[in-house]
C-alpha cells in the first residue's frame, strides 16, 4: 500500500489526533502517502445546544464513518469518548495506541482548585457527567453551558464568562495549552468519561492488510482498559443523555480494575461500582468485567435512574 487516506474532523485537537498517527505511519513506512480528509460533522456545526439534547456523541462520528464506508477514506481517528458502543456494520476499532492522560481538569484565571472555587460559582462544561460530579461535591455551583472546540472553551474562559470550565486533560496536553490554574480531578471522587484520552483508529473491518500495517500502533493494556469500559458502556445502553463514567486500570497485580458510575443530572443519587479481572490477552474477559460492573450498578438502582432520564426525554 503506498497511500492512505485518514478521515478527520478540522478542529485544532483532531487534526493534532490524525497528523499524530499520519506521522508515526510515515516514520514506520518511509515513502507512505498519507492525506487528510478533513469533515465537518453535524456535532461540529450545531454549537449551541447541548448534545444530550441534539443526539449524542454520534453525531461527531457519523459522517467520518460514511467516509470510510464508501471508500473516501481509509482509516479514521477518533477520541475514543467520542465513539458510541455500537458501531456501523462493517466497520472495526482494530487499533487503540497508548492511552494519554484519562483525567478530567478544572481550569480557572483565578482559583487554584474546586475547593477554592466562592460560593455559587459558574462552571462551564456540557457535560452531563461532569456537571453531576461537580454537583455532587459542590451542590452550589452553577453550572453553565459550554460547547465548542477545546481551544474555543479555553478562550472562553479567559474572556470572563466562567470562574472555571471542565475540560479533558489529554487535549491541554496535546495542543500545549495552559491556564493559570489547573487542578486535576482524580478518581475514585470523580470519574472520567468512557474512553477518555485515549484514541482510536477505524477502518473496514475486510481490511486485513490495513490491519496488518497498523498492528504497531496497538497497546494491549490500553485495549483492554477501553474494552472493559465500553462493555460497561453498550450494557448500560447509555450515550449522552445520562451521566455515566467508567474508568478502568491495570494494578500492580496485573489485574484489570473498572470502576462504573451512573448518576441523576444533579449528583443527588450517584452509584458507583467496582470489580477486577485479571489482565488477558482475551478480548471477551475485559468486556465480561464491563458488563459485569454495569449489572451491579443497575442492580443498585441505575436501571431506575435510567429509565427516569430517558422517560423525560422521549
Amino acid at each position: 500500500m503506498q497511500r492512505i487516506t485518514i478521515a478527520t474532523r478540522g478542529s485544532k485537537l483532531a487534526l493534532w489526533q490524525a497528523e499524530h498517527i499520519r506521522g508515526r505511519l510515515m516514520e514506520r513506512y518511509p515513502g507512505l502517502r498519507v492525506d487528510l480528509l478533513r469533515i465537518k460533522t453535524t456535532g461540529d456545526k450545531i454549537l449551541d445546544v447541548p448534545l444530550a439534547k441534539i443526539g449524542g456523541k454520534g453525531l461527531f462520528v457519523k459522517e467520518i464513518e460514511e467516509a470510510l464506508l464508501d471508500g473516501r477514506a481509509d482509516l479514521a481517528v477518533h477520541s475514543m469518548k467520542d465513539v458510541p458502543a455500537k458501531l456501523p456494520v462493517g466497520l472495526t476499532l482494530g487499533v487503540i495506541p497508548k492511552r494519554e492522560s484519562f483525567l478530567d481538569v478544572l481550569l480557572s484565571m483565578r482559583f487554584p482548585d474546586l475547593k477554592s472555587l466562592p460560593q455559587g460559582a459558574r462552571v462551564g462544561t456540557s457535560s452531563l457527567r461532569r456537571r453531576c460530579q461537580l454537583l455532587a461535591l459542590r451542590p452550589d455551583l452553577k453550572i453553565m453551558m459550554l460547547r465548542g472546540n477545546l481551544d474555543t472553551r479555553v478562550d472562553k474562559l479567559a474572556g470572563g464568562g466562567y470562574d472555571a470550565i471542565v475540560v479533558a486533560q489529554a487535549g491541554m496536553n496535546r495542543l500545549g495549552l495552559q491556564a493559570p490554574y489547573m487542578s486535576e480531578l482524580v478518581p475514585p471522587a470523580f470519574l472520567p468519561a468512557v474512553g477518555q484520552g485515549a484514541l482510536g483508529l477505524e477502518y473496514a473491518e475486510d481490511r486485513s492488510e490495513l490491519a496488518e500495517m497498523l498492528g504497531f500502533l496497538d497497546d494491549l493494556p490500553t485495549r483492554s482498559c477501553v474494552r472493559a469500559e465500553r462493555a460497561f458502556l453498550a450494557a448500560l445502553e447509555g450515550g449522552c443523555q445520562a451521566p455515566i463514567a467508567g474508568w478502568a486500570r491495570i494494578n500492580d497485580a496485573g489485574r484489570i480494575v473498572l470502576h462504573g458510575l451512573v448518576a441523576d443530572v444533579d449528583g443527588q443519587n450517584m452509584i458507583v461500582e467496582e470489580a477486577s479481572a485479571k489482565a488477558s490477552a482475551q478480548v471477551r474477559d475485559a468486556e465480561t468485567l464491563g458488563r459485569q460492573v454495569a449489572q451491579a450498578v443497575l442492580d443498585r438502582g441505575g436501571r431506575e435512574i435510567l429509565r427516569q432520564i430517558y422517560v423525560s426525554h422521549a
